[in-house]
């Protein structure tokens, strides 16, 4: 076995060749040493050779790689001058380079290349050159192979051993051999050797620096199997190659109703809004959209996909992936820091024609950042603006980034109205046009795309303290109310502030935590459990001091009934996350999440069974997308349970007893709390169970139904 069974050519160039799986890997299972001299290397090369490369492992084979580090004319100076020592130079120069992985695959090559490294089978050196007059680098690019044979094969061309230059750039070698340009393998080899011992004039070649090998070797995991997790990688790899862009894939079908709104946006000139409750797949509906767009306009398509939240956008880009499109992402993490050149390169290449398509994936402020936006107005014909959560774009600060230039307009929500923000809402309808599709809560409880859930309503009363405090907080807000010359209320910054306070007080009542624990009792050995609390503080009177509603939720659960909980918050990073959900999913490490904002913010956790709402929200959109959060199938899960907790400020045998000013301050946290009850229950199994709770209440405050109907009916 060796080199002598391989039908090789005299040239592997990109038009006609994959130079990675018709020479590289090929070549590399055979050999045994591989030595390469390159202008630039990254890690990224190793997870394209990794098969290649694991052979080689087998063999005891060895590589010698000779690259080029970015050195500033600063740097250069520094070691012409002897400012610094020349290894210390080479050691900044280095550390400058990202090393820390910023996703799974990046963490893998680095497994395999601090692997590599530790087991001796990969050596490194720096190549350089100085000239203080001209920032100069080494830039050469040369290749041997050697089988256990003793045969030879090297090669020169355009290459650098980096995923770029093996899957995106147009590049050419040229190929020798024992058989065919001895004369030129001999140079290769001479060349390589000279370079490697440090002799060929003009070029510095040294040691890698120790320090930067020490941190790669961190890296390395003598748990992971290589082989199978990088050969999987290679497959998908070769999927997504062989899978159009932008094409809906066999494995995935679409509903019915998914396709039926695709087809209404197309028939409203692809101008539209989909308005589909949370869970029944708007993401995939939308990306499917995009995929009709794109094959309707013969593939010539640029794609804005605006996000709230950069978690959505990290689901949103694996949800992509599914369908051939790899994103451009942009936000404000390091990670993403060289977006702007990406966006930059993908416009000029597709106002060229190189390009027929792209996507750039982003948060709703980085969209409104003004060198996107400079870069977004370049783009010259086929532009599609998708946002998700589009309620969120309606806001004042954000409706002027609402580009006319976009052709082509798709907005998604669970709920599209803005509350109390009538023009905001209109502006929408009017940018994106109307709504393709309404895919109620109700039909996908009925048709099987959510769960069945049962709603039990908490009633908690605030403490005297709270309920003077609340109303207190009530005079102000009346005393700071500005109406228009119609009489329609203006809120001013100074009465925002105002309901924000008296909101935390009704989130954060301390008589919930003594009711959750009553109730939690029955559930102290389950599992799947989400408590979801506000951002509020109350107070501990053990402490006498406040605490966070969250931290004191965990505390009760973990130390008072020894339940197996964990806090799921914004400060956990997306890792964490991860395996938070894993382990609450599992249910044998964790019972129970207790979670700020989680299901505001679209995180997705179908494994909740059982929710616990201490802190809601009177915003209808809010409180709509919690519920169906919790509703998400999962094995095993045959019906949710939704325990509210709904905040009255007094006890009803006391509302009889109220001046007008305590009753209209009650009213306005009452009827917000009765429009969620009345929401919650009326889709639940049980909901007659609570109707007689619902009567009472309107009953002690004179609430009939049929005066709120009218109400909303004038308003």
């Amino acid at each position: 076995m060796g080199f002598d069974k391989l039908d090789l050519k005299l040239q592997y160039r990109s038009d006609a060749d994959n130079i990675v799986s018709d020479f590289m890997i090929p070549v590399l299972k055979e050999a045994k040493t591989y030595k390469r001299s390159v202008g630039f290397f990254s890690s990224s090369s190793l997870q394209e050779l990794s098969i290649g490369i694991q052979e080689m492992g087998k063999k005891a084979g060895h590589i010698q790689v000779i690259c080029s580090p970015k050195l500033s004319q600063d740097d250069i100076e520094a070691i012409e001058m002897g400012y610094e020592t020349r290894d210390k130079v080479l050691e900044r120069a280095m550390e400058r380079e990202k090393i820390e992985p910023i996703h799974e695959f990046e963490e893998q090559r680095l497994n395999l290349l601090a692997n590599l490294i530790v087991q001796g089978v990969l050596e490194f050196k720096l190549a350089f050159t100085l000239n203080s007059k001209v920032q100069s680098i080494y830039h050469e690019k040369i290749a041997l192979f050697e089988d256990e044979n003793g045969e030879k094969i090297g090669f020169t061309g355009s290459m650098n051993e980096s995923y770029n230059a093996f899957c995106e750039n147009f590049e050419s070698i040229q190929v020798y051999s024992d058989k065919f340009g001895r004369e030129y393998l001999k140079l290769v080899e001479d060349n390589f050797e000279s370079l490697w011992n440090n002799k060929t004039p003009k070029v510095c070649v040294v040691k890698f620096p120790q320090v930067i090998i020490d941190k790669i070797k961190k890296y390395a995991n003598e748990n992971l199997d290589f082989t199978a997790d990088y050969e999987q990688f290679i497959k998908d790899r070769v999927l997504i190659k062989e899978k159009k862009e932008a094409v809906i894939p066999d494995e995935i079908t679409l509903h019915q109703y998914q396709k039926d709104a695709i087809k209404k946006w197309k028939e409203k000139q692809y101008r539209g809004i989909f308005d589909m409750a949370t869970g029944t797949g708007k993401t995939y509906t939308g990306i499917g959209a995009i995929c009709k767009l794109k094959e309707d306009l013969k593939g010539q398509l640029a794609v804005v996909i605006v996000c709230p939240f950069t978690h959505l956008v990290e689901q949103w880009c694996d949800d992509l992936k599914k369908f051939g499109i790899v994103p451009i992402i942009a936000y404000g993490d390091a990670k993403y820091k060289d977006y702007e050149n990406k966006l930059k390169t993908a416009i000029f290449r597709y106002n060229l024609g190189v390009k027929s398509f792209f996507c750039l994936l982003t948060t709703l402020d980085t969209f409104g950042n003004k060198k996107i936006q400079n870069q977004l107005e370049k783009i010259q014909k086929n532009r599609l603006l998708v946002v998700d959560e589009v309620h969120n774009i309606g806001a004042t600060g954000y409706r002027q980034y609402l580009d006319e230039r976009f052709e082509y307009r798709l907005g998604l929500s669970a709920t599209i109205q803005r509350h109390h923000d009538d023009m905001g809402t209109q502006a929408l309808f009017h940018y994106f046009g109307e709504k393709c599709i309404e895919y109620t809560l109700q039909m996908a409880i009925d048709n099987g795309y959510l769960t069945r859930y049962k709603y039990y309503p908490v009633i908690v009363y605030l403490s005297q303290e709270e309920l003077e405090k609340y109303n207190e907080i009530s005079s102000e807000i009346e005393s700071s109310m500005r109406f228009d010359r119609r009489g329609k209320p203006q809120l001013t910054e100074r009465t925002k502030q105002l309901l924000i306070d008296r909101s935390r007080i009704v989130a954060g009542a301390e008589n919930k935590i003594g009711l959750l624990k009553q109730y939690m009792k029955e559930y102290q050995k389950e599992k799947h459990i989400l408590v979801y609390c506000g951002s509020a503080k109350t107070k501990e009177k053990e402490m006498d001091a406040e605490i966070r509603q969250i931290d004191r939720v965990t505390k009760c659960l973990r130390f008072d009934l020894n339940m197996r909980v964990a806090r799921f918050t914004s400060q956990e990073k997306r890792k964490e996350r991860e395996m938070l959900i894993e382990q609450f999913s599992e249910g044998e490490v964790l019972q129970a999440l207790v979670a700020i904002k989680c299901l505001d913010e679209g995180v997705n956790i179908p494994a909740i069974k059982t929710a616990f709402i201490l802190a809601s929200t009177t915003n209808p959109k809010e409180y709509i997308q919690r519920r169906g959060r919790v509703l998400r199938i999962f094995p095993g899960k045959e019906f949710a349970e939704i325990y509210d907790f709904v905040t009255l400020p007094r006890e009803l045998s006391m509302v009889q007893f109220l001046t007008e000013k305590e009753r209209k301050y009650d009213l306005s946290l009452v009827r917000k709390e009765l429009e969620r009850v009345e929401e919650f229950r009326s889709l639940a199994d049980n909901s007659y169970d609570s109707m007689e709770t619902i009567l009472n209440i309107r009953d002690a405050y004179g609430i009939y139904k049929e005066d709120e109907d009218n109400e909303r009916m004038e308003d």
